[in-house]
């Protein structure tokens, strides 16, 4: 956990060995006259508001942790600098001013206040959820107040001079620390500094040992039989404290040192839990081979001559650049680190040394541009390193090769590793915008013609207008297949006997006082546009999902948004969903220019109030960039991004059902994510399953795409159905489908997916087409914050107030007072006139 107090110098002569003692237990905030060239980690204090923003980056850059700045200043580095190193300067009573964006943008806050008030620090923290919340305030440092903020995660920033006059520093360091044990001694892990945290055994402290070792900089501990007792003191095995930390519990302790000697253990080893392994063994070994290695030796001439190791390292990183496989690269690396590492080591470096450069390199502001120098770039611009083997041809796709995701165990990764499970490809926003702005712009600026233009240039299709009207069925050529027919009509009804039931017409009325009658209602939308897919594709599934929603919800203009044919046709099935949802009219565009004529509208294109619908990325920023147009007054449904389904399976499913439901997403496109979550899966079934996907994608006409987005893919292995819809509820996936045994019992569980589908007989299919749910539904994540499209969504909600004499004269006198608190003096008045009359 963070420390609980930070010390704030505020003296001119420092002492520094209790200064060195601060910074065992706790970071130190300096300001730029109080800058001790000893301090590791510290925090700079900025409260000049005229302070030059290029100098704090210019301190940062050297290695100053964080800056603490004020309000004016924080806006200036926003953006520029990370916000892992900006923490807020501010007054108590300015904590509600801060914006969101600021809030977003920041790492913690360090509030000025006059007295250490608690529950004051609580109700602020709301402000700043999820950041560091420290406090400086003129009262006297006392433990208990350090324990209080400890409480609510806040830390207590302690003026230096207050030290040893006020409050001691174990004190200050010990406040929040509680014992379970009898004997009121804190376990203390011991851990290695010098290579990389490792640890090295198990004690036991006490608060006088914890102090005297704060103090001394040596690891002092308590025995549990014969008292305090000194590392080393005896056997030279001395130890170097550099950092003591509480746990996330704040009932153990982490003494950080610097071991000398044999090693932490009385046995003959560096651990009390064995040998080290690793760079940290390596570099054990180099060194002892350093001092003994005989003359003649490989390793003592390695030592010795510098043209041949040079040599060596020159050779590795060749290689390292040369290799391919996976393998090739793991074992070149390793020839790089050792011959890397034996010149270290010949000049006295260590890996703690190297870490050290690389945390300063980690935390510079600054960038370097990154090119090579030129003596290292190839002439061949075009095949910058050469192959080991310039005639063997580059790899070509295995076709032989099993078509299979890869698999990753939860119980053996930690959280970073988790998180990165969770991720999805991103979109780069901007870029796309970029692009799409020039077409909007030129539907916006040019209507009609513009559009023809895109449609010819982008579908191949030359149109004498861009808008169809009605009658759009019976069709006067291409006829349907009555099969088709057939199947669209039973999903319509589906679809509509589902939203139909979700319409909201009823009148909310409630009596907040007497004489005050508040109601909400609903109103359909007036103006939808739908932007269906198509092209060389037939999607009359997504003109229902998108078309019965809006009819039920009764929109007074449903304008439906396509891309045609070559030859300027829209496909019969989407004519004939148009035709049943009562279509008012079809855009023949597709992309970003059918977005801008829904948005702004053409001279045959009706403007509209709501975009719906899937699209690729360009059809995706273009809805981005209208919705922030106050010109068009358009809003989305939602973002969207490639299609995705998570199945939860355990031990009862069937690896023929699974495969399938994991192959029906993975069909999609290339960057479809498709994830297998296994609950206590046997490593049979597991087999089995990815055996059904390899056998039942080489069947597809779309293997090639199945291909590149299995392998993409993962199987994530869970203990258990819980432990599965947690990992579930943080990837909030499109599609959810349970292979559950007693599968409906778990629905119960299920915070956030788009859409559910229980038990074996359940296939996501059916959602996209017939059962009746919509599959417009939220990718990316988005499932934490939004639904799926529904009814509501094509509905808007209205809020009304009646107030009657009576009902005024009780309510305006606590209106008038918020008014005038407020400073809205013709808000006031407008009551003041009306109780005036009474």
């Amino acid at each position: 956990m963070a420390p609980p107090f930070l010390v704030l110098l505020d003296a001119d002569n420092v002492q520094q060995d209790r200064l060195l003692a601060v910074c065992r237990v706790t970071s130190v905030i300096s300001t730029p006259s109080h800058n001790p060239s000893l301090l590791s980690a510290r925090h700079l204090l900025i409260n000049d508001v005229s302070a030059d923003a290029e100098q704090i980056i210019a301190d940062l850059d050297t290695g100053i942790d964080k800056a603490i700045v004020p309000l004016s200043l924080a806006k200036k580095l926003v953006g520029v600098v990370p916000a892992t190193r900006l923490i807020l300067l501010l007054d108590v009573a300015n904590a509600s001013a801060v914006p969101d964006s600021l809030r977003n943008a920041i790492s913690g806050v360090l509030l000025k206040t006059i007295s250490t008030d608690v529950e004051l620090i609580r109700s602020i923290s709301t402000f700043f959820a999820g950041l560091s919340i420290h406090v400086l305030s003129e009262d006297k440092p006392t433990p208990s107040a350090i324990r209080k903020l400890a409480s609510i995660g806040a830390s207590l920033v302690i003026p230096f001079s207050e030290l040893e006059t006020s409050i001691t520093i174990a004190d200050a360091f010990l406040a929040p620390v509680i014992s379970d044990r009898s004997d009121g001694l804190f376990p203390t892990i011991i851990s290695s500094y010098s290579q990389g945290g490792r640890s090295l055994g198990l004690v036991y402290s006490s608060r006088e040992s914890v102090a005297q070792s704060i103090l001394t900089g040596k690891g002092v501990y308590q025995s549990r039989k014969h008292g305090l007792w000194e590392k080393g003191k005896t056997s030279g095995a001395t130890q170097e404290v550099v950092r003591i930390r509480i746990d996330c519990d704040s009932d153990a302790l982490e003494f950080s040192v610097v071991q000398h000697g044999s090693g932490f253990c009385h046995l003959p080893q560096p651990s009390c839990f064995g040998s080290i392994d690793g760079l940290a063994a390596l570099e054990n070994t180099l060194t002892a081979r350093l001092a003994s290695a005989p003359e003649g030796s490989y390793t003592r001439r390695l030592f010795n001559d510098q043209e041949l190791l040079r040599a060596k390292i020159k050779e590795e990183a060749d290689e390292l650049c040369r290799a391919e496989t996976k393998e090739e690269i793991a074992f070149e690396a390793a020839d790089l680190f050792y011959f890397a590492l034996t010149r270290c080591v010949a000049a006295g470096v260590n890996l703690r040394d190297i870490e050290e450069v690389l945390n300063k390199k980690a935390a510079k502001v600054t960038r370097r541009p990154g090119n090579a120098k030129p003596q290292f770039m190839s002439n061949d611009k075009n095949n910058p390193v050469s192959p080991k083997n310039p005639s063997r041809p580059q790899a070509a796709v295995d076709l032989n090769a099993p078509i299979a995701l890869r698999t990753v165990d939860l119980s053996f990764i930690g959280p970073e590793d988790r998180a990165q499970l969770l991720k999805r490809p991103v979109m780069k926003s901007d870029e796309m915008i970029a692009k799409v702005k020039p077409i909007v712009d030129d539907v916006r600026k040019r209507g009609d013609a513009a559009l023809l233009e895109l449609t010819a240039k982008f579908d191949k299709a030359r149109l004498e207008t861009p808008v169809l009207l009605p009658p759009f069925y019976p069709f006067t050529s291409e006829e349907l297949d009555p099969a088709v027919k057939d199947a669209i009509d039973v999903a319509y009804a589906n679809v509509r006997k589902f939203h139909a039931a979700q319409v909201q017409d009823s009148h909310l009325v409630v009596e907040t006082m007497p004489g005050v009658t508040c109601s909400r209602f609903a109103r359909a939308i007036a103006r939808v546009g739908l932007y269906v897919p198509g092209g060389t594709a037939v999607l009359p599934s997504t003109a229902l999902m998108l078309g019965v929603p809006a009819q039920v919800a009764g929109c007074e203009q449903i304008v439906l948004a396509t891309p045609p044919r070559a030859d300027g046709s829209v496909s019969p099935e989407v004519l004939y969903v148009a035709h049943l949802v009562g279509a008012h009219a079809i855009l023949r565009a597709g992309g970003a220019q059918a977005v801008a004529a829904l948005a702004y509208g053409t001279e045959t294109c009706p403007k509209v109030d709501k975009i719906f619908g899937p699209g690729n990325q360009w059809v995706t920023a273009a809805k981005m960039l209208v919705q922030n147009d106050t010109e068009a007054l358009v809003s989305i449904d939602m973002p969207a991004g490639p299609s995705e389904v998570l199945v939860i399976a355990d031990e009862s499913c069937n690896p023929a059902f699974v495969a399938a439901d994991l192959l029906s997403q993975a069909e999609h496109g290339v960057d479809s994510q498709v994830v297998l979550v296994s609950s206590s899966l046997s490593d049979d079934k597991l087999k089995e399953i990815e055996k059904e996907v390899d056998k039942q994608a080489r069947a597809l006409p779309r293997v090639d795409i199945v291909r590149e987005s299995v392998s993409r893919s993962l199987i994530v292995k869970t203990p258990g159905p819980e432990e599965a819809l947690q990992f579930s509820n943080a990837y909030a996936p499109e599609h959810l489908i349970l292979h559950l045994e007693g599968a409906s019992a778990w629905v119960e569980h299920v915070k956030n997916a788009g859409s559910v589908f229980v038990g074996p007989y359940s296939p996501e299919s059916c959602g996209d087409y017939a059962s009746g749910t919509n599959h417009t539904l939220p990718t990316n994540g988005y499932a934490r914050q939004f639904s799926g499209v529904n009814t509501v969504s094509f509905q808007k909600h209205i809020t009304s107030q009646e107030i009657t004499a009576a009902g005024l004269q009780k309510l305006g006198p606590v209106v008038v007072t918020l008014a005038d608190c407020e400073g809205l003096q013709a808000h006031a008045n407008a009551v003041r006139i009306r109780l005036g009359e009474m």
